[in-house]
């Protein structure tokens, strides 16, 4: 391993454990969502409904862990459970107008956020920053076999 990539090894452990965005197990000091909620209604937000299996397939989570996360929500308020839109069997997940809601707001309080950290920074370089950042998650994604949908 090439001494860059152990440089990227040990920003990125520094990255994980910053609490200015995520505080107290997850959660922002104003925000509401868990960081797996948060990242489940994200994919369901992109995605549209989603079953069980396919989130699992979707995120590599097994379905028990899933079903945690999906009754959380779900006694939340956030998502409730449908009918396949296109007929299938499973019954799938879908944001409720709470959980969209939400979302955004949580959305808005990490931008707000990021907005603060990168305060000084021209917006070639934020742009040039998210570049490099899509390009190493694609990559990650890439190999895990596992596409997230972006906008």
């Amino acid at each position: 391993m090439g001494r860059s990539t152990r440089d990227v090894e040990y920003e990125q452990m520094l990255l994980s454990r910053h609490s200015f965005l995520s505080r107290g197990g997850g959660r922002r000091e104003d925000g509401v969502l868990e960081r797996s909620a948060y990242i489940l209604l994200s994919r369901i937000n992109m995605q549209g409904p989603m079953s069980i299996g396919e989130l699992s397939e979707a995120f590599g989570l097994d379905a028990s862990t899933l079903n945690r996360q999906t009754a959380a929500a779900m006694r939340a308020g956030l998502v409730d459970r449908i009918p396949d839109p296109e007929g299938g069997m499973a019954r799938k997940f879908r944001l409720t107008d709470k959980g969209a809601r939400i979302l955004e707001e949580e959305r808005e309080g990490i931008v707000d956020a990021l907005d603060r950290v990168m305060h000084d920074w021209s917006e070639e370089d934020v742009v040039a920053f998210a570049g490099y950042l899509r390009r190493f998650n694609t990559d990650i994604e890439r190999l895990a076999g596992r596409p997230w949908p972006r906008p």
